[in-house]
């Protein structure tokens, strides 16, 4: 337990970090230096994620999914769907249980974690339809 509990201590503390404002050290330059302006928002913008017509390119579903096809993502969506089923029913018949609200035995972690199924699901099977879509 002591192991898991590190674990959670880690993450959260690498979580916390990400919000702390960076710091900003001002050095003196002996040389005045120009300052460049050139517009961030291309910078940034590797490609457009614009497009005209019914679907959108593969490539705004990122370098991962936008190489899966179809079939696997649609096979995907259903584990996903089927995993939040399962965790809704099995933690209602767990809720059912006299008592089981009043002391929240009815609460299990694989059955929240089950849960984000659902969200899941759906954006699988939105890829899968882009990727239909596209040919893949």
């Amino acid at each position: 337990m002591s192991k898991f509990t590190f674990v959670l201590c880690a993450l959260f503390a690498l979580t916390a970090q990400a919000f702390v404002p960076v710091s900003q050290v001002r050095t003196s330059a002996s040389m005045a230096t120009a300052d460049l302006s050139f517009s961030t928002t291309t910078a940034l913008q590797a490609e457009e994620t614009y497009w005209e017509g019914e679907y959108p390119p593969s490539s705004v579903l990122g370098p991962i999914m936008s190489k899966m096809p179809s079939a696997l993502l649609a096979m995907l969506s259903i584990v996903c769907l089927s995993a939040c089923a399962v965790s809704v029913f099995e933690s209602g018949l767990l809720a059912r249980e006299p008592g089981a609200t009043a002391s929240g035995e009815w609460v299990k972690w694989y059955y929240v974690l089950g849960s984000f199924g659902g969200p899941l699901a759906w954006g699988t099977h939105v890829a899968a339809w882009i990727q239909r879509k596209n040919g893949m």
